[in-house]
């Protein structure tokens, strides 16, 4: 009865109730989503001495380097999409605050 009440006052006076705004909470990506970074190989000591390092340990290294940079490669794009998840988020977040400041000016 008081709805009817508020109703028809507001429609006397010109005004129209608003329905109420339903503002939907953004939902961050998941953190098993985020790609895990490569680790770099660890550099042999020998590199910085004088003589440098014999060959095996040279070699080792490199092929170390080289699966290292395959692996940051294949990473790359993972890292690109969890970062645009994460930049909708924020865009989601903001809209839900405008909604919710709207909400409260009806």
């Amino acid at each position: 009865m008081a709805v009817a009440v508020l109703g028809s006052w507001a429609l006397a006076h010109g005004t129209a109730l608003a329905a109420p705004i339903a503002c939907t909470p953004p939902v961050p990506p998941p953190a098993e989503a985020k790609p895990e970074k490569p680790k770099l190989p660890e550099k042999p000591a020998c590199l910085d001495a004088k003589g440098g390092c014999p060959g095996w340990e040279a070699y080792s290294f490199n092929d170390a380097v080289k699966a290292y940079n395959l692996q940051a490669q294949a990473f790359r794009p993972l890292a690109e999409a969890y970062i645009q998840k994460l930049n909708a988020y924020v865009k989601a977040s903001s809209e839900y605050a405008s909604c919710e400041a709207k909400s409260l000016q009806q």
